[in-house]
């Protein structure tokens, strides 16, 4: 008779990884199951993308109201009240870790608040009491990474988290680090009138996207917001005196400084792997936990999804690999993980949404492709309803199937799912030519893009 164990799986954190696995594990079998969470049940939904939606949200409705003159609007004298608008963000996120708590418990899946750690490959110890299972999934996701500022235990500094949950707007901001989460932050400060300067280390913004993304939001945010948009600056260390606090950073073979009152770091994530993992015999690095392709660790009974893992960071990549796990687990299936049209999105406004390769994506690989990039001022709702700036980008392979796209524009990750039914179910230029769009709508540019590529073909 085989040993028993508390649980049949133990799923360790509960963010957009963890909690797709334990309510799919739930659904698919009849098993025992916990899921364990340190911080805020919903983990990265509840801490990070939920407050950051509603911020983003009441930057974007005040900006909107004091900016449409042109269309008979004089909001002006519009004020707002910050306090009300920070409390209506704790209460919605509030509601959101009772509903995934109700969720859970609904599905019949034990909630356990703690740290874990692992005393060998089937028992994990949170706080005095132990508890063992058959699997266990690691979806611990990621923290901040300050390794390579000098001065952050000295400097009181904001997190991305932290900084969209501050009950005062600061007089003078600056963001360290240009990726999705940077932006965002920026963008957020920028609308509510707050003096902002954003430094990244790369010679564009967003450099993890094409090289069209980035212009397209510098030019946003200078030209539209006034914010002060550095790049090739290495921030190096954070300092402080009686009065503010100082950013001294490396540019252009020269030590120069921003003196601010508020300094938030969005200098990217590390995974978060503190939890004994060596004593359950599971291989690490500092990238992440090692895993194979169907995301089984180094300890046979022991998986890792999301942000602990490494590699591309994004909620719905986390979500997709929470479903992906929970099946395979359930029905002992091998099949590999297919990423294909899973959405890699920027929530700024206009915004930013990739699906499969980028244009940079294929040029490392040395892969043959076609392109064609369409500007939203090509649409007829430019003409007639808005001034918004951005583009399409459509990306096929030599048999005219498409394997990437790139928008920029406002609601891009909306305008995104037919091009990620394209790129998971290898639709044809010309099949996305002959949809039908909504007039007055910036997916037109999706049609204009596929038309000329198809027109340059013959």
């Amino acid at each position: 008779m085989g040993k028993k164990f508390d649980f049949e799986y133990i799923v360790i954190g509960s963010g957009p990884a963890g909690i797709t696995a334990a309510l799919n594990l739930a659904r698919l079998t009849d098993k025992k199951i916990a899921i364990v969470e340190g911080g805020l049940l919903g983990g990265a939904l509840s801490a990070h993308d939920l407050p950051n939606a509603t911020s983003l949200d009441f930057a974007n409705i005040y900006y909107k109201a004091t900016h449409s003159a042109e269309c008979g609007i004089s909001g002006m004298s519009l004020h707002f009240n910050f306090p009300t608008a920070v409390n209506h963000q704790n209460d919605l996120v509030r509601s959101a870790v009772h509903t995934a708590h109700e969720k859970l418990e609904k599905a019949g899946v034990t909630c356990i608040l703690g740290m874990a750690n692992f005393i060998d490959k089937n028992t994990i110890a949170i706080g005095e009491r132990e508890y063992s299972a058959r699997y266990f999934v690691i979806a611990t996701g990621a923290k901040l990474n300050t390794s390579n500022i000098a001065g952050t235990e000295n400097v009181n500094f904001l997190t991305p988290e932290t900084a969209i949950k501050s009950s005062r707007l600061p007089k003078a901001v600056c963001v360290v680090g240009g990726g999705a989460t940077g932006c965002e932050i920026v963008e957020y400060f920028a609308k509510l009138g707050v003096k902002t300067a954003l430094l990244e280390r790369s010679s564009r913004l967003l450099p993890r996207e094409d090289e069209e993304v980035g212009k397209v939001m510098r030019e946003y945010f200078e030209n539209e917001l006034g914010v002060i948009v550095l790049t090739n600056a290495r921030v190096v260390a954070l300092e402080k005196d009686n009065v503010s606090k100082r950013v001294v950073f490396s540019k252009d073979n020269h030590e120069k400084m921003v003196r601010v009152d508020t300094v938030v770091l969005a200098t990217g994530s590390e995974p978060a792997t503190d939890l004994g993992l060596e004593n359950a015999n599971v291989k690490y690095k500092r990238a992440g936990i090692l895993v194979n392709s169907n995301f089984q660790t180094s300890a046979k009974n022991i998986f890792a999804i999301g942000d602990c893992i490494g590699g591309e960071s994004s909620t719905d990549l986390a979500m997709a690999q929470g479903s992906y796990l929970a099946l395979a687990l359930a029905y002992r299936a091998k099949l590999p993980f297919n990423p294909a049209g899973i959405i890699r999105a920027v929530s700024t406004c206009p915004g930013v949404a990739v699906v499969g390769y980028s244009e940079d994506d294929l040029v490392r690989r040395d892969k043959r492709y076609r392109k064609e990039l369409v500007y939203l001022s090509e649409t007829s709702v430019m003409g007639s309803l808005s001034k918004a700036k951005g583009f399409v980008k459509i990306i096929t392979n030599r048999e005219n199937h498409l394997v990437g796209a790139v928008i920029v524009a406002p609601n891009a990750a909306a305008m995104a799912h037919e091009l990620a039914l394209a790129v998971r179910d290898k639709i044809s230029a010309a099949e996305l030519a002959n949809l039908p769009h909504a007039v007055l709508s910036f997916s037109e540019a999706v049609q204009i893009a596929a038309r000329r590529l198809m027109a340059r073909k013959k």
